[in-house]
């Protein structure tokens, strides 16, 4: 299991490099990429990099003065699409389903009002 800095690192690094072939990633660019409270040093880097490989996520080829050529193996990007979603996700996922009620319930409503008004008329 992954910590949320590592987490965040391999999705950075999965989103640049697509299909597993090999990218060129400069440690400054993962630094800027990760959101501010995440935010580390090239030795931070340096580090969730070498757990990535140790877990077989990644595939480092070289590293160079903080510039890396990686692949994302497919259980990193396996690992990716396993993730459990947030809390803060569910609650925005039964937010969604209980607006879509609300407004079906209220439209429906609406309905017979429209239906009831038409009908008196006619």
């Amino acid at each position: 299991m992954l910590d949320s800095k590592s987490m965040l690192v391999l999705k950075i690094l999965a989103k640049e490099s697509v299909g597993g072939s090999y990218k060129i990633f400069e440690s400054a660019d993962l630094i800027s990429a990760l959101p501010k409270h995440y935010r580390t040093d090239s030795v931070g880097i340096r580090h969730i990099l070498t757990h990535l490989e140790r877990q077989d996520m990644i595939s480092i080829k070289y590293d160079d003065d903080d510039t890396y050529c990686l692949a994302v193996l497919p259980y990193g990007n396996e690992t990716i699409e396993n993730e459990k979603p947030s809390r803060r996700e569910k609650n925005r996922t039964a937010l969604v389903a209980f607006l879509c009620f609300l407004f079906a319930f209220l439209g429906a409503i609406l309905g017979v009002i429209v239906t009831y008004y038409l009908l008196r008329i006619g």
